[in-house]
């Protein structure tokens, strides 16, 4: 799911409806504010974000979303008028994926969204996860640590290729619950740190990666160190 932050109607209406044509589902927001709201909710693949929007405006966003544990890992692509270096250069600095200087071609776009996708998954090839010596085949649903093949659950395989997929997105315990176990998160979380704690074990080094975030989830941290 790709969003489009942007106040112009007829400009985020063209951001869709090229985004839609390429085969992306979207979602647009007017404001900086509904926005935000819905993000508390649900967590996009990217974002495309004006700088200057009513209230809250680009940078401003970008800067809340870097620091909050569970949206900084989403890329943003900013999109800034012509002359508003300034802004690009913060936004960079904040941590912006990419940026877009209007006006731009609709076809520019798509590509720029694609390029950051491509930057932001892991390496796969053939449906094949790979990180260090963990290699993780999604085809044949199995899991390889060093050499030697280890045996997880549904669920545990499950939370696995979620982690590898986004590494260095935090998952809240609600999005675990949800995905994997297709159900509300009702507030009692032994199921999932159980899950999480055999799964770390059968990962042996490679489970330190699995990193603990107080009072928010669960995060693949992309470093591994025997």
């Amino acid at each position: 799911m790709i969003w489009c932050v942007e106040d112009d109607a007829g400009i985020r209406e063209i951001e869709l409806y090229a985004l839609q044509s390429a085969g992306f589902e979207t979602r647009g927001f007017e404001d900086g504010l509904s926005f935000w709201e819905a993000l508390q909710k649900e967590t996009p693949e990217l974002v495309v974000l004006d700088v200057m929007l009513p209230g809250m405006d680009g940078i401003a966003l970008l800067g809340k979303m870097r620091e909050s544990v569970v949206h900084n890992g989403i890329p943003v692509i900013l999109a800034t008028a012509k002359g508003q270096e300034y802004d690009r250069i913060h936004g960079l600095e904040l941590g912006a994926d990419d940026y877009i200087v209007k006006p731009f071609s609709i076809m520019e776009m798509v590509s720029r969204v694609k390029a950051v996708l491509r930057r932001s998954q892991p390496r796969q090839v053939s449906g094949v996860l790979k990180e260090g010596g963990l290699t993780v085949n999604l085809d044949e649903h199995t899991v390889v640590v060093e050499g030697d093949r280890v045996q997880l659950t549904y669920k545990e395989f499950e939370l696995l290729r979620m982690f590898l997929t986004h590494p260095g997105m935090v998952y809240t315990r609600e999005q675990l619950f949800s995905q994997v176990w297709n159900q509300d998160y009702m507030g009692d979380s032994r199921t999932l740190d159980s899950h999480i704690r055999t799964l770390r074990q059968k990962l042996n080094g490679y489970g330190k990666m699995i990193e603990t975030v107080r009072n928010v989830g669960y995060r693949w941290e992309g470093r591994h160190d025997k």
